[in-house]
């Protein structure tokens, strides 16, 4: 799939309790999560508004584990740059908000951050034909974006297949990540399709033990699909 066919499971810290975020980032870690997952909503492009440049900083200050900062905003090249100086390893834009999509991902690549391309489930798997070549990952949202806790949407099983196709004819590793209900119950589905990286909110953080919630994940994301 990938250079690195592994499961990376990646813990969204919307669903962990943001008043003992070091702790919490901390635990995942010890727990076996893979990167930490950083949803960053403006009350716009999304109707919620979540956190800035300062908590992404704490997060990096917590964790020796990649930071992936999902910039759920408009204008996200107005920011990039902030959240790479505050550790963001990769950033992910949303298509739907950059229509200077070449322009966003080399921004964030000459910053010093691997680049993510974000779809939301209305939008097709086209709108990223033409960047495939410049990028370092792909996530697929499947739910809609703005709230934790949505329910799964299997109907992008066909985008997420395109999608690996697509990756797999390129000359470098992209990962293929989803976004949204990843739970035991769904993560099969998604890496049946093609997906390697799930990030994962109340499934994890919603668990009192984090270490079983995250062998649970990966013991399913391998589980025969039926």
């Amino acid at each position: 799939m990938t250079a690195d066919d592994a499961i990376l499971i990646a813990p969204s810290i919307l669903a962990a309790d943001i008043g003992a975020l070091a702790a919490e980032v901390k635990a995942v870690e010890t727990a076996g999560a893979d990167w930490i997952h950083v949803d960053v909503m403006d009350g716009h492009f999304v109707p919620n508004i979540t956190i800035g440049p300062f908590v992404t900083e704490a997060v990096r200050r917590a964790t020796t584990l990649p930071v992936d900062v999902h910039l759920m905003i408009e204008q996200p090249e107005r920011y990039v740059g902030d959240f790479v100086k505050a550790g963001a390893d990769r950033v992910g834009v949303h298509v739907e908000t950059c229509p200077n999509l070449h322009r966003s991902v080399a921004q964030i690549r000459e910053a010093g951050a691997k680049a993510c391309v974000v779809v939301n489930p209305a939008t097709p798997a086209t709108a990223l034909e033409h960047v495939m070549g410049n990028i370092d990952q792909v996530l697929v949202m499947t739910v809609n974006p703005g709230f934790g806790g949505q329910k799964y949407i299997a109907s992008m099983k066909d985008k997420i297949e395109t999608l690996r196709r697509w990756i797999d004819a390129q000359d470098h590793p992209i990962d293929l990540q989803v976004d949204g209900g990843i739970t035991p119950a769904t993560i099969g589905h998604a890496r049946a399709a093609g997906a390697n990286c799930f990030v994962a909110g109340t499934a994890v953080f919603g668990k009192e033990d984090y270490a079983q919630a995250i062998r649970d994940l990966r013991k399913q994301a391998t589980s025969p699909q039926g």
